[in-house]
Formats: structure tokens, C-alpha cells, sequence
């Protein structure tokens, strides 16, 4: 497996943090969902090398960049500017987005087109309106790492795994349950005007067990604007870590197209 280095930059007062697979690839920069962080991102970047330079963002409040006091839409899309201003990118980037990072993505290649080369949205759909207040009850420190994995409960514990910290007293998670319950609350609302602006090659997946999107909601995306293509692989939500081959394999046949 591929060792990506981790660095970070200073923004609005925080410490971002990212991983780099590093290499003289293409630029792909890639968002996580919300509770993830750009460790899941590792075997994608593996599989995409030496083709393919992958950067994974830590989003605010995720993983190792800092929790934040706000996450509204304009704090996301400022720190993504922010990042390919670190980055020095001259050349448009392709962009990959899971979830929140799909959400993201669309917004940030809507107002920076000349940034984006394609985007990848991985899970989302458009109308965006979730209740995610059970994730209070994974508030806190429990006395073990097991503790905190049973509370997680078997159904997320393999996403959120990369999140769980040792802490003086037991185990935490890396993000504050608080803040994702605020962060999603901030991304309800619509955002097909932002889809419908960007002109790049996209590329639509969907996981078919989603319980967050329908076949028709993101069949609807492609339908509803030029160069796009869908795709409905096996897995989840977070399809690139549910069925990492064929979503690498659709992603490269997507890739070589650009």
C-alpha cells in the first residue's frame, strides 16, 4: 500500500491538515463525508499511482485539522480555496467528493470552473435534508477502544475506525458529534442551480445499498446536464471503501476519457 505524507497549512485560524501520495501525476483532490477524513482515501490513491497524484483534505473538524466554531457552506468552499492555494495548483484539478465533499465539490467547480477539470461526486444527491442527531450518542470518552465501537455500533464502525483516538481517560473520536450535527444542518437546502452551472466532465456513482440517495435522484443529475455519466456499483455510501476495485476501475475509465 502506498504511504501518503501528511502535511498542513494555517486558514482563518486553523491548522487544515492533508495527505499527499505525492509522484508527477495529474492532480485529483479528494473530499470525504462528514465523520470520515482523507484516510479513506489511501487505497484509492495506491491504485491510481503513478497516473494519478492524490491529495486527501482533512476537512474542518475532521480528522486532524481543527475543530472550528462554524460550518456554514461559504467556511467549507473558503477552505478549499484556501488548499489549492497551498497546493499551487496551475493547471484545473479533477475533484472527487463523497457526501459532504460531493456537496462541496459541486459548489467550489461552480464558482472556480477554472480550477476544475472534472468532478467525481461520489453518494449525494442534490436536495440535501438529513436528521443526523443520533450521532450525539457518540459524544464523549468510553473506557475503551471496544466501548467506543460498540456505542459506534457495527453498521458505521468500519467507516469512523481512522477517527477513533486514544485520549487521557479512554477513547474519543477525532470530530465532535456537535459539530457534524451543525455542519449538516448548515448543507440542507438545494443545490441543483450549482450542479446545473458546472460545465466539466462529471461523473455520478452511487452505491447500490445507499440509504442516503435514491437510483433516480442521481440518474437524474447525469440526465440533466452534458458530459455527464452514472454509474451504480456495489456498497454503501461510501462506495470507494465498499467496492474499491470497481470503483477505481470506473474511475480510471472516466479518467482516461478527460
Amino acid at each position: 500500500m502506498l504511504t501518503m505524507h501528511r502535511y498542513d497549512f494555517a486558514h482563518n485560524g486553523l491548522r487544515l491538515s492533508w495527505l499527499d501520495s505525492g509522484g508527477g501525476g495529474r492532480l485529483l483532490i479528494a473530499l470525504h463525508a462528514h465523520w470520515m477524513e482523507g484516510l479513506t482515501f489511501v487505497r484509492l490513491a495506491s491504485d491510481l499511482a503513478p497516473d494519478w497524484r492524490v491529495v486527501a483534505l482533512d476537512q474542518r473538524g475532521h480528522g486532524h485539522s481543527s475543530h472550528a466554531v462554524t460550518y456554514t457552506r461559504e467556511d467549507y468552499l473558503g477552505d478549499l480555496e484556501a488548499f489549492f492555494g497551498e497546493l499551487g495548483v496551475s493547471s484545473p484539478a479533477v475533484l472527487l467528493g463523497n457526501s459532504l465533499g460531493g456537496i462541496n465539490a459541486v459548489q467550489f467547480a461552480a464558482r472556480h470552473p477554472e480550477h476544475v477539470a472534472a468532478i467525481v461526486i461520489e453518494d449525494i444527491g442534490l436536495e440535501c435534508g438529513t436528521d443526523i442527531g443520533f450521532v450525539r450518542a457518540w459524544s464523549g470518552i468510553f473506557p475503551t477502544r471496544e466501548a467506543l465501537a460498540q456505542r459506534v455500533g457495527p453498521r458505521f464502525q468500519p467507516y469512523l475506525e481512522n477517527s477513533f483516538r486514544a485520549v487521557p481517560g479512554g477513547w474519543t473520536l477525532a470530530f465532535d458529534p456537535e459539530d457534524m450535527i451543525r455542519s449538516e444542518n448548515a448543507m440542507q437546502g438545494n443545490y441543483w442551480n450549482d450542479w446545473l452551472r458546472v460545465k466539466c466532465p462529471a461523473l455520478v456513482v452511487r452505491g447500490r445499498e445507499s440509504r442516503v440517495t435514491t437510483r433516480e435522484q442521481l440518474k437524474e443529475m447525469a440526465h440533466r446536464r452534458p458530459n455527464s455519466i452514472f454509474v451504480e456499483l456495489e456498497g454503501g455510501h461510501i462506495v470507494h471503501q465498499d467496492s474499491p476495485e470497481a470503483f477505481c476501475g470506473e474511475l480510471r475509465s472516466f479518467l482516461q476519457r478527460l
